[in-house]
């Protein structure tokens, strides 16, 4: 056996590969026309499911046009707005201050950097991730949700527990190329295969490389021993 990054990376290339065969199409799923309404989609998206942010945004993209309308918005009619979707009273303000400051200090015009996407108010570097990929194609970090730490655990891939920690060892570990592909697949496979709860371990196309399959618990690949 290798060092434990080796046997790592030749994890993470496995599941890359399979998953990709698995889910040829996966891509994200939030609907957005521009990149302001990305931004705001995925925000929404914090603790929420895609579909139901969907549902919400329809009409909230219908009603309002641009950062300045979000900025100058009256804050209890944008909750009311929002308000099937969790934590929505503070997500109006954060989408009301975000867009505030796109309007003030970035000339109507969602940022390109991660510094200042991630200085706007309820963003942090996942939503800043998402917006840079799939706003700017800009691919600079690999976006980790629920789906992709759950995953990155249950295969052996990483035992940090972190979003920032599973970030950092997963561009260690994935071809640059495939940091971007890498989030949509485990999402698709998380919401198809590997949930949260009850696994379908059975009819898993990683189960005969998932060490999580077979023992109570995530294994380190290094040493066999759970974690």
């Amino acid at each position: 056996m290798g060092s434990p990054l080796d046997s790592r990376e030749q994890q993470a290339e496995e599941v890359v590969e399979r998953l990709s065969e698995a889910y040829p199409n996966a891509t994200i799923s939030l609907r957005f026309s521009d990149r302001l309404e990305l931004l705001i989609a995925v925000i929404l998206s914090a603790q929420c499911t895609d579909e139901r942010v969907n549902r919400v945004t329809e009409e909230l993209f219908e009603k309002y046009d641009g950062p300045e309308d979000y900025a100058n918005a009256d804050q209890e009619e944008l909750a009311e707005d929002i308000s099937s979707i969790t934590y929505y009273n503070n997500k109006a303000g954060y989408i009301r201050d975000a867009c505030g400051i796109i309007a003030s200090k970035h000339d109507g015009e969602v940022p390109d950097t991660m510094k200042a996407l991630t200085e706007l108010p309820g963003v942090g570097r996942k939503t800043a991730n998402v917006v840079l990929q799939h706003g700017h194609e800009v691919v600079e970090g690999v976006v980790v949700d629920t789906h992709v730490k759950r995953l990155s655990r249950r295969l052996g891939v990483t035992r940090e527990s972190s979003p920032e920690r599973i970030e950092q060892e997963l561009m260690e570990l994935l071809e640059r190329d495939r940091w971007q592909e890498f989030t949509h697949l485990c999402i698709s496979h998380g919401r198809a295969t590997c949930t949260a709860r009850n696994p379908d371990c059975d009819d898993c196309v990683l189960e005969d490389v998932c060490p999580s399959s077979k023992l109570d618990g995530e294994v380190d690949l290094a040493s066999g021993e759970a974690w």
